[in-house]
């Protein structure tokens, strides 16, 4: 029986190599591109026919933007609608990645700390920069608890300092420990079924159940990370903890 761990690995599909670098066409790269084109394919059909009366299809997509708008302007306020595309871009992206990784010998592009290292850097960074922009260097402030005593400002400001220094390892770590936790269980009792053939019902069962419960922490993962990140913003935006 194959390692659970095997269908996380990364395979060249198109070797190539530029000034002493491998960057090789993956089926990493492959299912990345997969899930771009899987989310044009479905604002640009689901928008295609656009009516007041919309169908099932435009449903989707509106509630799909309600959702998100409503979860921005909820957590970092009306001043936040700008960011708007990016978070829902994010929202989106991950959960198709999250869910085209579902689909039988499919990869999960999310089970990789590489992928979700990256937009947690790209979140941080860019929340950051928004603060220093939006404050200069009053945002400094952000790390000193306000009615604090002296003394213990000391040892507040710098685990305040590492918390926030912190989140983009906790943002990626979540997402990935959680995609690879539960493709790995699906893989471990997917060889129960087959190693116990006719007697392997009650496992194959429990398979049922466990999918169920991946698409919900798929989409979970995904509004977790959205939400998170509007809360970041919410703090570069308005100081407030």
């Amino acid at each position: 029986m194959a390692s659970p761990l095997e269908q996380f690995e990364i395979k060249e599909i198109f070797p190539l190599e530029f000034a002493g670098y491998n960057i090789s066409f993956t089926n990493s790269s492959l299912f990345l591109a997969i899930t771009f084109v899987a989310i044009v394919a479905f604002m640009t059909l689901g928008m295609k026919n656009r009516a007041i009366v919309p169908g099932r299809f435009q449903s989707v997509v509106e509630l799909s933007y309600e959702f998100i708008a409503k979860m921005l302007g909820d957590t970092a306020g009306t001043e936040s609608r700008k960011y708007f595309p990016f978070i829902f871009s994010l929202f989106i992206f991950i959960l198709f990645a999250n869910f085209i990784g579902m689909i039988p010998y499919t990869f999960t592009v999310t089970s990789h700390i590489a992928v979700t290292i990256a937009m947690a850097m790209f979140v941080f960074l860019g929340v950051t920069i928004i603060a220093f922009a939006r404050h200069g260097f009053k945002f400094l402030t952000f790390f000193v608890p306000k009615g604090a005593p002296w003394p213990l400002l000391l040892i507040l400001v710098p685990i305040e300092i590492i918390s926030y220094l912190s989140r983009p390892i906790s943002l990626s770590v979540r997402l990935f420990a959680n995609m690879v936790a539960g493709h790995t269980m699906l893989k471990v009792f997917g060889g129960f079924v087959v190693a116990l053939g006719i007697f392997g019902f009650a496992p194959f069962l429990f398979i049922v159940a466990l999918i169920g419960l991946e698409l919900l922490v798929a989409f979970l993962q995904a509004y977790v990370f959205a939400v998170l990140t509007c809360m970041y913003l919410n703090d570069a935006l308005h100081m407030s903890h």
